[in-house]
């Protein structure tokens, strides 16, 4: 019997081999995520599931994703792996499997098919753009402002741009601390074509011509390094605008009330999704096999886009995406795939950043320190 046709008994005793038991499963296991709204989202809509026919599982949550790279290159040189399931972004995962440090795997054999019988590759398609990486969500970074601000007279931001407008939107913004979006929004306001972007950073003069966008704002700018933190600024009135991920603004909008408003204009799409780190013991490996098949089915990808407004991965779960799981809200109209939010839309190159990411990250802290 093959591991594809084992899996499709769902039997998850039997998930590598016919004697493997439950005693060779890990009973702990380590994720590694975001926190915020989005961890909430992966634990409503699949740990929480799981560990119910799983009782004996206890999942333990490191919001570490953020620094997931620099940590896996630490453990691995140090030869202690303690992470057993990693969350990154598309071009973290290409940059830890081309360093061996993230594990190739088959997504048709170790994936749950679409109910259809449609394969996972098919199903996910294009979104698997690594041998190691196993998509969850479609999501953006886009920008939110508050909406009370008495110094603006009554103009409302209706472009990205207003991030470098402080004449007519004075007041401190929040950026991610990082080159990533900040400077594809640098480039893109001080004139350069939206389908240029990526060819003007590959010169030393369009890194010039963003930084010098940045320098426009540097001192007005309060830098996150975790999304919850942008929209605690705004939400305190610390800031009055800036970026964060769409589920974030999502979930500081319509779930808590906050007076601040969704900017969708050059809104940068990404992807989201599992690594596995290369190397696991066995038992620890079995545990993550058994949930990702679990985990990333079509139900459970639909489930997770009834607690944040990120467009699940997979094709055969787009139809299945309703109403907010508590507030009864319409999903869809949230989600950046929406046509009404999706005008002016960046697509992340997340194989231009898993090369130059490293030397760019250098010289943004390096730029943040002068």
């Amino acid at each position: 019997m093959t591991l594809k046709s084992l899996l499709k008994t769902g039997a998850a005793a039997m998930l590598l081999a016919p004697a493997a038991n439950a005693q060779e499963m890990a009973d702990t296991v380590t994720f590694v995520s975001w926190g915020g709204a989005y961890q909430a989202s992966q634990i409503n809509a699949y740990t929480d599931p799981y560990q119910a026919a799983n009782p004996d599982v206890t999942i333990v949550w490191d919001e570490s994703s953020p620094e997931a790279v620099a940590r896996m290159r630490a453990m691995f040189e140090a030869n202690n792996v303690t992470w057993d399931l990693v969350d990154v972004v598309a071009a973290d995962a290409i940059r830890l499997c081309d360093e061996g440090l993230a594990m190739e795997v088959d997504h048709d054999e170790i994936l749950a098919p679409a109910p259809d019988g449609t394969s996972a590759s098919e199903d996910f398609g294009d979104l698997i753009v690594s041998d190691c990486f196993i998509p969850q969500i479609v999501y953006s970074t886009t920008n939110g402002y508050r909406t009370d601000v008495a110094a603006w007279e009554g103009r409302t931001p209706d472009s990205v741009c207003a991030l470098f407008d402080t004449e007519n939107f004075p007041g401190t913004r929040t950026l991610e601390r990082r080159p990533i979006n900040n400077l594809e929004w640098a480039l893109l306001c001080d004139g350069v074509a939206q389908e240029d972007i990526y060819d003007v950073l590959e010169t030393e003069e369009g890194i010039d011509r963003a930084f010098a966008m940045l320098d426009r704002i540097k001192e007005d700018t309060l830098w996150w390094t975790s999304a919850a933190e942008a929209i605690q600024f705004m939400a305190d009135g610390e800031a009055v605008m800036g970026s964060s991920y769409n589920g974030r603004l999502f979930s500081a909008i319509v779930e808590q009330d906050q007076p601040i408003e969704m900017l969708w204009d050059a809104q940068v799409f990404d992807l989201d999704g599992w690594v596995i780190p290369e190397g696991l013991p066995e038992d620890r490996l079995n545990r993550v096999l058994d949930f990702l098949y679990f985990g990333t089915d079509t139900q459970r990808l639909a489930d997770q886009a009834a607690y944040i407004s990120y467009g699940p991965a997979r094709e055969s779960s787009a139809p299945l995406v309703g109403t907010h799981a508590e507030l009864g809200v319409e999903m869809a109209p949230h989600m950046p795939t929406n046509p009404a939010n999706s005008e002016r839309v960046i697509v992340f190159n997340y194989l231009w950043w898993a090369d130059y990411r490293d030397d760019l990250d250098a010289r943004f802290q390096a730029w943040l320190a002068q």
